[in-house]
Order: structure tokens, then sequence, then C-alpha cells
């Protein structure tokens, strides 16, 4: 009984620090849960940025998806002509 006796002058202190410790870890958690909060809307506005881009390029290639084909074959046959002149050109010049 005599050790109880010992730890009643020490309840105060004991409850005080106690209750420092307890709204400590509260505002760690307020604070983490902000932290949670800002980075799940980052990562929402971020993924909404991303379907966006992927419904262009979904459009891009349904609505156009032949036009564009059509386009970089006529590009690769003005590459093959351009390529052919030049070659003539430099065989005259020799």
């Amino acid at each position: 009984m005599g050790e109880l006796a010992l730890l009643i002058p020490l309840a105060p202190f004991l409850l005080g620090g106690f209750a420092l410790w307890t709204r400590h870890q509260h505002k760690l958690m307020e604070m983490q849960t902000k932290a949670a909060a800002e980075q799940s809307a980052q990562f929402s506005s971020r993924s909404m940025d991303l379907e966006d881009r992927v419904r262009v390029l979904e459009r891009i290639i349904t609505d156009k998806g032949f036009d564009v084909a059509s386009q970089i074959e006529a590009l690769r046959e003005t590459r093959r002509t351009d390529a052919l002149l030049d070659n003539h050109i430099q065989a005259g010049e020799r």
C-alpha cells in the first residue's frame, strides 16, 4: 500500500502527459487524413485527365482511323518519290 501512496502525487502529471499525448495523436491523424484527401483529389484529377485523353484518342482512331491510315500511306509514298528523285538527280550530276 505504501507504493500506491507514492503514485498518488504523480497522478496529475501522468494524466496531464496522457492528455497531451492524446491531443498530439489526434492532430497527427487529422494531418494524415488531410494529406490523404489532398493526394486522393490529385489522383482523381489526374485520372480524369487521362480518361479524357483516352476518349480523344478513341475518337480519333474510330472516326478518322481510315483517314489517318491513308494519310500515313500518302506520306510514305511522298517520301519514296522524294528519295527516287534525289537518287535520280544525284545520278545525273555524276
